[in-house]
């Protein structure tokens, strides 16, 4: 890879020429794979996955990206999984993940469950699969409990809890406050308490998630309020679940936060919840974007170049239908870009819109939030140069579509240079599969 060198202040700026990923040439792969095409670097997983080591358990809100390589790795380093839905419950035992707890948790901790079901209610073929598999249960609305004692009777059940704020990188992925569907509402643990005694289900876990891309600062709140939670809960519970929402940084000049303190901060909770309880705790973390957003890139082949007034568009093969981030939340991707020609000279930057192929004037990956049109400085650009669209691994792929009767893309993960397709590109018959006429 070949880099520009960084403005002063901005040494996490992404390069703007980019000839590899992970090892693997960006054209050798789009040569093989054709475009767009996702590719995930193995290795920035693995190490997202050590920087939480600390914490007794990292579990992985799979709808971030829920690919069954990407899940695999997420298991060989130790990680668990989070599933919103019997899709996600079908993927994580595909990828290898038992439905059940192993017994015993080490060191005096409770056992820690491979798959929580954790949604804001039951749709009738979930409640069947945790019910026939098994799988614990994360309850976001008070009516799950009956439903679930049905055909779970003496269950042990998690609350997920609305601390009646939140916070987030978008309104859209604000979880928490009364703007949010998400969670059971705090004033009304009391009233939940007793409905899930009268049920006969024991609760023994206590979540909390605020937002997707908060910032410390936000997230630190949620200590507090959990704790307060959890006082009211009483000894049952053996588990606390910070949440997710780890910032990520994508912007030149932004930076990783501070994981030790905030794990320092969630300690000391569960620290003074066991003093009171007189057990050990098992401390949770719940991210999604965190392990893998710095490990996905899209490329894309630029296939026109057009100037509409004074603005100049780059227009790609990938859109929102590819990548929709963007065009959902204003989201910023840095850009770079693998020329056609290796032996062509690198030029001067210039500020450039880039769009997709779709029939839609929102179909711009250079778009701020509200859906007005930006520009990126990128080198000059020709038909036939591969752009790279970065920080693409988190809530990529699992929201791509088949809008404008597009093709699903291909998906790679590279491991030590050695790049290996995880997915295939769907196909025109793909597209019509299970339609009649």
């Amino acid at each position: 890879m070949t880099t520009t060198a960084s403005p002063p202040g901005q040494p996490g700026l992404q390069p703007v020429i980019r000839t590899s990923i992970a090892g693997a040439s960006v054209a050798d792969l789009a040569r093989t794979h054709g475009t767009p095409l996702y590719v995930y670097d193995a290795e920035m997983i693995r190490r997202r996955c050590r920087d939480l080591a600390a914490w007794d358990t990292v579990r992985f809100a799979q709808k971030a990206c829920s690919n069954l390589a990407v899940l695999a790795l997420m298991r060989s380093e130790g990680v668990v999984v989070d599933a919103v839905s019997t899709g996600e419950i079908h993927r994580a035992l595909a990828a290898g993940y038992a439905p059940h707890a192993a017994p015993g948790g080490g060191g005096g901790l409770p056992p820690v469950h491979p798959i929580v079901y954790t949604a804001d209610i039951f749709d009738r073929e979930s409640l069947e699969a945790v019910a026939k598999l098994g799988i614990h249960v994360n309850c976001g609305s008070a009516d799950m409990i009956e439903q679930l004692a049905e055909r779970v009777p003496g269950a042990g059940i998690t609350l997920r809890v609305n601390p009646g704020f939140g916070h987030g990188h978008s309104q859209k992925t604000n979880t928490g406050g009364e703007g949010s569907k998400h969670g059971i509402w705090h004033e009304e643990i009391p009233d939940v308490l007793r409905r899930a005694e009268w049920a006969g289900l024991a609760v023994t876990g206590l979540h909390m998630h605020i937002g997707s891309g908060a910032d410390l600062v936000h997230l630190a709140e949620v200590a507090g309020s959990l704790e307060r939670v959890a006082l009211e809960i009483g000894r049952s519970l053996t588990t606390i679940s910070a949440g997710g929402g780890l910032p990520v940084p994508y912007k030149p000049g932004e930076v990783h936060a501070d994981l030790s303190g905030y794990f320092t901060l969630w300690d000391a909770v569960r620290k003074r919840l066991e003093d009171r309880f007189g057990h050990r705790l098992r401390l949770e973390i719940e991210p999604g974007r965190y392990l893998t957003a710095e490990s996905g890139f899209v490329i894309t082949e630029v296939r026109a170049v057009k100037k509409q007034g004074a603005r100049k568009y780059l227009l790609v093969d990938a859109g929102f239908n590819t990548l929709a981030r963007p065009v959902l939340y204003g989201s910023y991707h840095p850009m770079s870009l693998c020329p056609a020609d290796p032996r062509a000279p690198a030029t001067g930057a210039e500020e450039v819109a880039v769009g997709g192929p779709l029939c839609e004037s929102g179909d711009i990956f250079t778009q701020t939030d509200g859906g007005f049109v930006s520009t990126r400085a990128l080198p000059a650009a020709h038909v036939g140069d591969l752009l790279v669209i970065e920080i693409a691994g988190a809530y990529g792929f699992v929201m791509a579509s088949n809008y404008n009767s597009k093709p699903l893309p291909a998906e790679v993960l590279v491991d030590g240079g050695v790049a290996r397709l995880v997915r295939r590109r769907q196909t025109p018959e793909d597209l019509v599969r299970g339609e009649t006429v």
